[in-house]
């Protein structure tokens, strides 16, 4: 998306709010991003490539505003999908969560943290392998 009359069209698909984002007017899809042009276009990250340059190789945007219609290159941030997805509503939400669904602690001595950074409750994963060991030999 390069040239004068296609940043003037993209300038004229977003007005700015009093946080200073710059709110999507076009298309969005489902999951409040703003398309355009077909699908899997996304408005934010052409405007961070028109702005910045290129979203280096690995890396996603993270909008730091929380906002999704949000296309402000100055409120994107490259970051791996790991950083992004901690930086999230679930990522708060996973933190803020106390104990397991089966209600063993996640603390210090009970938790396990998995490659990807997701939290496992070290009891029910005991639970599950002896469960499973069970299943082999045939108990």
């Amino acid at each position: 998306m390069t040239g004068e009359v296609t940043i003037e069209r993209f300038r004229k698909k977003y007005v700015v709010n009093l946080e200073g984002c710059w709110l999507w007017t076009g298309s969005v899809g489902k999951t409040g991003y703003g398309r355009l042009g077909g699908p899997g276009t996304s408005a934010h990250r052409r405007s961070y490539m028109m702005a910045v340059g290129p979203i280096p190789d690995g890396l996603e945007l993270d909008h730091l505003c929380r906002v999704r219609c949000c296309v402000n290159p100055d409120h994107l941030e490259p970051v791996t999908h790991q950083e992004n997805v901690r930086r999230g509503i679930s990522g708060h939400l996973e933190r803020a969560t106390t104990h397991c669904p089966k209600g063993h602690p996640y603390d210090d001595k009970n938790t396990y943290h998995t490659p990807a950074g997701k939290r496992d409750c070290r009891e029910c994963r005991r639970a599950a392998s002896l469960r499973y060991r069970r299943r082999l030999n045939g108990d």
